[in-house]
């Protein structure tokens, strides 16, 4: 086991108990000790005194997990929760690292759907090469996922667990009737991404579960998709985001139409209004006009110091309005 250690140098110190020339929690050590890690985490904030385990095996992280419950906080990249910490918005007393669960880092596509393991990273996605085709709106919306080395450090799970309005992921697993793969001691269980987010940064999760999966449905090669979202700045938070998609009947009409938003919500969801206002109907740009007025009637955004209510209603109206006209125009498989 790692203790954390606040010094007054404005760094934390990672120790390993059980290791020879073992100190107590806050005592000095010479640089050269190597049974210390020493982590700078800046100049004006450090992490919060924590201990630290990295189990070997699943089975062995859902023990530590379910022994210490609300105490115990899981990390895999670490890109959501070490700011989170850095804020003490969190003060968990122990860590448990996941970066040994090497077989959750997967990317399966079969005929029945795509899954991908909780420890997946971001820049796995990217790169994949039967992604492209299996799951293209996944892609596109990874894409816009932070900067290119928080994607290379960011996985699939933490981004689902810390269920941050504004993320993508999660954005994306609502609109697509994904499904989440949940594990703990007691055996493992399946929930939709629908009823696992509950709210802002909220979720279904129980105390000693991890997310050990997520699977989507099979991608048709005709569907039709699109994905939009505004930011500040490149990289930033979406202050509104929407990805969407649907299939054409026979005859041209709309049917199975999803749209999931997020950002501009409080929690990632479906807009079923600006659905009904295309499901049925011949797609042009009365149809897309009439969902994009669905959409702000029907969506209640947060107001805060980033963008009124107000702005991020007619924002996701018009992102729906956009991504929409996408679709229509992309040809399928693209």
């Amino acid at each position: 086991m790692y203790r954390s250690a606040q010094t007054r140098s404005k760094s934390a110190k990672l120790k390993i108990i059980g290791q020879p020339h073992v100190h107590a929690r806050g005592q000095s050590q010479s640089s050269d000790d190597l049974n210390w890690q020493r982590i700078c985490v800046g100049s004006i904030m450090t992490l919060p005194a924590f201990d630290y385990l990295a189990p070997q095996t699943l089975e062995e992280a859902l023990s530590v997990l379910e022994k210490h419950g609300d105490a115990a906080r899981p990390i895999a990249g670490g890109q959501s929760l070490m700011p989170v910490l850095a804020f003490r918005l969190a003060c968990p007393a122990l860590l448990v690292d996941l970066r040994h669960l090497r077989h959750l880092r997967h990317i399966d596509i079969g005929p029945d759907g795509t899954t991908l393991g909780a420890m997946t990273r971001w820049r796995d996605i990217e790169t994949d090469p039967g992604l492209a085709k299996a799951h293209p709106l996944l892609v596109a919306a990874v894409r816009h996922v932070a900067h290119y080395q928080i994607r290379n450090r960011g996985t699939v799970g933490g981004s689902l667990a810390h269920a941050d309005p504004a993320a993508e992921l999660p954005g994306i697993a609502v609109a697509c009737d994904a499904e989440l793969t949940l594990a703990s001691v007691d055996g493992t269980r399946t929930i939709s991404a629908a009823d696992f987010f509950v709210g802002t940064l909220t979720t279904s999760l129980r105390s000693g579960e991890l997310i050990v999966g997520i699977r989507f449905p099979r991608w048709p090669e005709t569907r039709r998709w699109g994905f939009r979202e505004f930011a500040r700045r490149q990289g930033d938070f979406a202050l509104a985001g929407v990805g969407l998609h649907f299939d054409l009947a026979s005859d041209g009409r709309v049917v199975a139409a999803h749209i999931g938003a997020f950002g501009a919500v409080q929690f990632p969801r479906r807009l079923t209004a600006a659905e009904d206002a295309l499901n049925g109907k011949f797609i042009d740009d009365g149809t897309i006009a009439a969902a994009a007025a669905a959409t702000r009637d029907t969506v209640d955004p947060p107001d805060d110091f980033h963008g009124s209510a107000r702005y991020r209603r007619a924002l996701i109206g018009t992102l729906v309005e956009r991504a929409l006209h996408d679709a229509v125009e992309r040809p399928p498989a693209c």
